[in-house]
């Protein structure tokens, strides 16, 4: 396949493009960062439609995966990068008239607040629970809609994703950080992190790499929207203990910080992944130990 990446130096964007080439797909890039080989610039927030609609005719791409957005910022910042932008590729599939399926990378937050030992289905009404989770609810919203279009489309719902490259303003990415500062210093300093009771859907990089390239492949696209998790919930404290474990250093973890603006209201959520076995053929293939070894190892 030909695969456009928008956001490919992004986190998930930086897994995706490893795991299409190894895949031997035909991997192009656009965005406003400078990646080497076949890149493009482009500025979703800034570029007229028309400029983006000419470019998406020359690359003449049989997929486009969406990775770009924001997570934190001023709420213009948020909702530029994450309804904006949206908007604007939409838009310029459907008048550049390019046969090529969307494929646009949602976000749990869309959903807010989720009862206690229930898996999360796609049917479920979504409350976000702050501007990034309503800003992403408005990406996908804007998706769906083109979807009455003719745009062939599916928003992939990703929960909590683990990684090499995990950005400092998520947990595992966070966490991480932190260790490999303590280690640096051998001052015998303590992990300080956010309280960690809350149960989360943590998900390999790779494997939300792979359900991107299912979703790409999939004869038809019956849904708008599609989970994309571990389909298992587990205490974020679990993740930081594992962290340690793989890092091989024992040091205390005390949960005095501030929670992740994002989700730090939300007590339990865990992905019901089967729309993405019966739309894809898509299960996740990594259990969390070798996500946070990827994360570790790769930071």
């Amino acid at each position: 396949m030909r695969i456009l990446i928008t956001g490919a130096s992004s986190f998930l964007g930086s897994h995706l493009r490893r795991e299409a080439a190894t895949a031997g797909h035909t991997v192009l890039t656009a965005g406003r960062s400078a990646l080497p080989g076949r890149h493009m610039r482009l500025d979703l927030v800034a570029d007229p439609v028309a400029d983006v609609a000419a470019l998406l005719a020359s690359a003449a791409p049989e997929v486009v995966v969406n990775c770009a957005g924001a997570t934190g910022g001023s709420a213009d910042a948020l909702a530029a990068a994450n309804i904006t932008a949206v908007h604007t590729l939409v838009t310029a599939l459907l008048q550049s008239r390019v046969p090529a399926r969307l494929v646009h990378v949602g976000s749990a937050a869309e959903y807010g607040a989720a009862e206690s030992g229930v898996p999360v289905a796609e049917t479920a009404v979504p409350r976000p629970a702050g501007l990034y989770g309503v800003t992403k609810l408005g990406g996908t919203r804007l998706v769906e809609l083109a979807r009455t279009a003719g745009l062939d489309a599916v928003v992939l719902r990703v929960f909590n994703v683990v990684g090499a490259g995990a950005p400092e303003d998520s947990l595992p990415g966070h966490a991480a950080a932190q260790l490999r500062r303590f280690l640096a210093a051998a001052n015998g300093a303590s992990l300080r992190l956010g309280p960690l009771s809350s149960v989360r859907d943590f998900v390999d990089a790779r494997d939300v790499a792979d359900a991107a390239l299912a979703a790409a492949a999939a004869p038809s696209l019956p849904h708008a929207i599609v989970n994309v998790g571990s389909g298992t919930g587990l205490p974020a404290r679990a993740l930081v203990q594992e962290l340690l474990t793989v890092s091989g250093c024992d040091v205390p973890v005390r949960e005095d910080a501030a929670g992740s603006a994002r989700t730090a209201s939300l007590d339990w959520q865990q992905a019901d992944i089967t729309r993405a076995a019966s739309d894809l053929g898509w299960r996740p293939r990594r259990d969390l130990t070798a996500a946070v070894r990827d994360l570790w190892d790769g930071a």
